[in-house]
């Protein structure tokens, strides 16, 4: 893989899950062994590691952290809420509008479309469709 790429938080939620998920662990370290840079954005970590603390899933929390240290940590900064804000925007006036969250919540999908468009980032996920709309996006089980 030529490009960044960026798990949203449903594939990171698999990648730090209590129970072993063999399949993102079987799809993760070929990558990374490939040369591939996988970039943690922050908008995943935050969705994650809030339900994480809901559940208290310490283990979980930890394996995310230890993440964190092992790749790429792409934070979020003025650039990426401006760029976040033009797509939810772009979002709902489309026609018809293709909103990606509710119009009073703060759109976590916009801000991760706008942190892979400014790292150069493909996004890997199970919501193609959905997060395609904005940012280069593909099936994490596609990814080789």
């Amino acid at each position: 893989m030529n490009r960044p790429v960026m798990p949203d938080t449903g594939i990171l939620g698999k990648i730090v899950h209590p129970r072993p998920q063999r399949e993102v662990g079987s799809w993760l370290v070929p990558l990374l062994q490939s040369g591939a840079q996988v970039t943690i954005p922050q908008i995943a970590d935050y969705e994650l590691r809030r339900n994480l603390l809901l559940e208290g899933l310490v283990s979980s929390i930890q394996r995310l952290d230890q993440l964190k240290v092992a790749l790429t940590y792409r934070p979020i900064n003025t650039e990426t809420m401006l760029k976040a804000a033009a797509l939810w925007a772009q979002a709902r006036a489309m026609k018809p509008a293709h909103a990606t969250a509710d119009p009073k919540d703060l759109d976590g999908d916009a801000i991760l479309a706008a942190q892979a468009l400014e790292a150069g980032a493909v996004i890997a996920t199970e919501n193609v469709g959905h997060l395609g709309l904005f940012a280069p996006a593909q099936s994490w089980s596609d990814m080789r």
